[in-house]
């Protein structure tokens, strides 16, 4: 039974609020200009990352270690799902703001891969969250909802390892925003397998 504010579309639109509100904050702290900008897309970044990781861990934690907390998370994985595509939209935002404002920096800080690959990731972003409410996940059918939301959800975790992993050469610090990614994949493995497992055992 939901409570509190910190459930469902409520859950959605106070942190996307936040999210906004913040982003504004940001790119005020440098009167709105290029820098404040690209602080704006590093920042939607990581908030994109953390509620990707919150949302597409959500299942396996809930079986692995079943408490008040992964069962509120596994509960509204809809709805951090959505405020991550919230978050991306933001980054999206601020990438438009960024290529209008100084075309030069950012024909230099991407190249055609960043569009090819960034692109397909959009894509997915907006087919599951297309695809994140009961009417829309009913017409696609189960099979195929399930199927989308698996692919999607493993490319995006692909390209958030990728996206973050080039950049720890230069900076290695980066390399701590690797460790949530590696240990959502690890956790979905792991709650892979539990589920075989009572299969497995019947069989022999």
């Amino acid at each position: 039974m939901r409570q509190t504010w910190f459930e469902g579309w409520r859950l959605f639109i106070l942190l996307t609020l936040i999210l906004a509100a913040l982003c504004v904050g940001i790119a005020g702290l440098r009167q709105f200009e290029v820098e404040g900008v690209r602080m704006v897309i590093r920042f939607t970044a990581r908030t994109s990352l953390l509620f990707f990781c919150l949302a597409f861990s959500a299942a396996a934690l809930a079986r692995l270690w079943p408490n008040a907390f992964t069962r509120w998370q596994r509960r509204n994985r809809r709805y951090l799902g959505v405020t991550f595509a919230a978050s991306h939209a933001l980054h999206a935002a601020a990438i438009v703001a960024f290529a209008n404002m100084d075309p030069l920096g950012f024909a230099a800080a991407t190249s055609l891969a960043s569009y090819i690959f960034g692109g397909i990731g959009y894509a997915f972003i907006i087919a599951m969250t297309a695809t994140s409410f009961d009417a829309t996940a009913a017409a696609l059918g189960p099979r195929a909802w399930r199927a989308l939301h698996l692919v999607g959800g493993y490319y995006l975790l692909l390209q958030f390892t990728v996206s973050f992993g080039r950049r720890v050469p230069e900076m290695p610090p980066y390399a701590l925003f690797l460790i949530p990614l590696m240990a959502v994949f690890v956790l979905r493995m792991v709650a892979m397998a539990s589920r075989q497992t009572p299969r497995t055992v019947e069989a022999s």
